[in-house]
């Protein structure tokens, strides 16, 4: 049985943030849990095989949607990703912040500290802009956003966004800038042609960390809760048909 300060379950988008995070005080024992693989597949990888990362189960959880009353009763793919890097390792890759207005509308209604405002230096510290840094953008953070496709040389690019233009639309160059409304080139987490998911931005640097273990093919079956007051204390894990460490870790964990 072993120890750790946190036990992170899931090394999705948000666990791999977490779990790396955390590691980097030295002072804190931290475990990652991952039901799926490492990820390391070339179709992962290879930003233009991302339908053939969404195939199958053995990275996709395949999950549908309830079945659509408008639909006919039909059902919808809601693909969602499994191993590291969690969807990250299997969407699109297309970067969009959000609206300002709406983290904007978020506080007015009672989410305090929502604003964009508050939230920008947060976007800006995650990410490595490919165009440098500005007052939008963060140009040293381990999410790496470019623009994807080898800086949009097909002509079709620019004539895409000068039809839009000419429709009357408006033109953007950074939809994740000043001006987030009109035709312009999509953002992508790629960086020198590879797939950047969470796993690879903030698991990857932190491997050699001795106070990080992370283990996959580990499916946590109950949260254990104890102690006075009461609180989370350990997993349970599955019986691992294929369970392994991906750097080193006994699978058995108990927080405390």
């Amino acid at each position: 049985m072993s120890r750790y300060d946190y036990i992170v379950i899931g090394a999705g988008s948000a666990g791999c943030v977490l779990a790396a995070r955390l590691s980097e005080d030295p002072g804190n024992r931290v475990l990652l849990l991952e039901s799926g693989g490492s990820n390391r597949s070339l179709f992962v990888r290879m930003p233009s095989a991302f339908a053939l990362a969404m195939k199958g189960t053995r990275r996709n959880w395949r999950f549908e949607t309830e079945p659509e009353p408008a639909l006919d009763g039909r059902r919808l793919d809601c693909p969602r990703g499994r191993g590291l890097g969690g969807s990250s390792a299997i969407n699109g890759m297309v970067y969009v912040r959000g609206h300002p207005c709406d983290f904007d509308e978020w506080q007015a209604l009672g989410a305090a500290d929502w604003s964009f405002e508050h939230c920008l230096p947060y976007f800006r510290r995650a990410e490595s802009w490919i165009s440098g840094p500005d007052a939008y953008r963060g140009g040293d953070g381990p999410l790496a956003v470019g623009l994807g496709n080898g800086g949009r040389l097909n002509p079709l690019y620019p004539a895409f966004i000068e039809a839009g233009r000419q429709a009357g639309y408006g033109v953007t160059a950074d939809c994740n800038g000043f001006r987030q409304e009109g035709f312009g080139p999509m953002q992508m987490t790629v960086k020198d042609g590879v797939r950047w998911s969470t796993a690879r931005a903030y698991l990857d640097p932190a491997a050699g960390r001795g106070n990080l273990r992370v283990v996959t093919g580990a499916s946590v079956e109950q949260v254990l809760f104890g102690g006075e007051p009461l609180r989370a204390r350990g997993v349970r894990l599955r019986p691992p048909a294929s369970s392994r460490c991906f750097w080193g870790a006994n699978p058995c964990a108990r927080v405390g």
